[in-house]
């Protein structure tokens, strides 16, 4: 059995599913796009992409 060490320190282990994120280059803002629905779930106001969601 694998283990990723150390346990319950609140990091994720691959990506979110069923998100991705795009970046905008009219706002130069990410954002974070349910890849089920299509729809748009959140934008970051720093520039900076979300942690842990694939990029397309």
């Amino acid at each position: 059995m694998a283990k990723n060490p150390p346990n319950g320190d609140g990091h994720r282990i691959g990506a979110v599913k069923d998100r991705v994120q795009v970046f905008n280059p009219q706002n130069e803002r990410w954002t974070k796009i349910n890849s089920n629905t299509g729809k748009f779930m959140d934008q970051k106001a720093d520039g900076k992409p979300f942690k842990g969601v694939t990029k397309k």
